[in-house]
């Protein structure tokens, strides 16, 4: 594994969404801060965490096997098993896989626990989002912008604001691939979960956690100018491809795959 260092200072008196995402999947790698914000939630956020975790296995898996090996994942979190590169190496060994992330506790944790297969390799680059072309520029240096590569950005955008332009970010990212590539995504909704709107977004404000929930009309405009696969853009207990169907449940999430034409 390569990575980019950081001299980044790891802030324990904010809340971080990574952090709070690790606790609602029983991870151990957050702090007092974090477990606060994600104890306010209700019990649905934990379960609709695991859903969500489930369904970018089952995306990744599928997309080693259509012949996809090399993955940039934007917003990785905490390391929690199995990770994506575990997923896709376990289906193409030699996949690479590129990982982002903007809390410097995910880069620690990162170099430590991403261990690629012998075939393969990682990189992890500390960058955020909302810049996009840093995420792109190092990621030039270890895949191949010449072949197809899948973006994976799972539960990420909603922590990006309307003023902050997500449409705009996820769409720089994605003219810089070339045709062929994919896009992974899943966002949170509360179209499942209309009562839990303001408790949800109330609970994230006091940790000081941007949040914008989307609606499905509003999840969409991400998929812009791709081609949507079937089942297409679906809550996250519905999509499931060459597998036996999950449990059909609310998730809480949209999600989706598409491929750049």
């Amino acid at each position: 594994m390569t990575s980019q260092s950081s001299a980044s200072r790891i802030d324990t008196s904010r809340a971080h969404p990574a952090r709070v995402y690790d606790w609602l999947l029983g991870g151990k790698d957050n702090y007092p801060v974090d477990q606060e914000v994600a104890e306010k939630l209700p019990p649905e956020a934990r379960l609709n965490a695991l859903r969500n975790r489930a369904f970018m296995h089952r995306a990744a898996a599928w997309l080693a096997g259509a012949g996809v090996d090399q993955f940039l994942d934007i917003g990785t979190g905490i390391p929690t098993e199995p990770n994506l590169h575990q997923i896709v190496q376990g289906v193409v060994p030699s996949a690479r896989v590129a990982y982002a992330d903007n809390d410097p506790i995910v880069l620690r944790h990162a170099e430590a626990l991403l261990v690629s297969s012998p075939e393969g390799a990682t990189d992890y680059i500390e960058a955020d989002v909302r810049r996009p072309d840093a995420i792109l520029d190092h990621a030039r240096t270890f895949l191949d912008f010449t072949r197809p590569i899948a973006l994976s950005m799972i539960a990420l955008m909603h922590f990006v604001t309307d003023e902050e332009d997500p449409y705009g970010l996820t769409r720089t990212l994605l003219d810089a691939l070339p045709s062929g590539s994919y896009l992974m995504f899943s966002h949170g909704t509360t179209d499942e979960h209309p009562h839990l709107v303001k408790s949800v977004t109330k609970t994230y404000r006091e940790g000081e956690i941007p949040l914008r929930m989307r609606t499905r009309a509003e999840v969409e405009p991400f998929f812009e100018g791709l081609e949507l696969l079937p089942p297409g853009l679906v809550t996250a207990t519905q999509w499931y491809k060459d597998t036996p169907a999950p449990v059909e449940e609310p998730s809480g999430f949209y999600v989706g795959v598409a491929r750049l034409p």
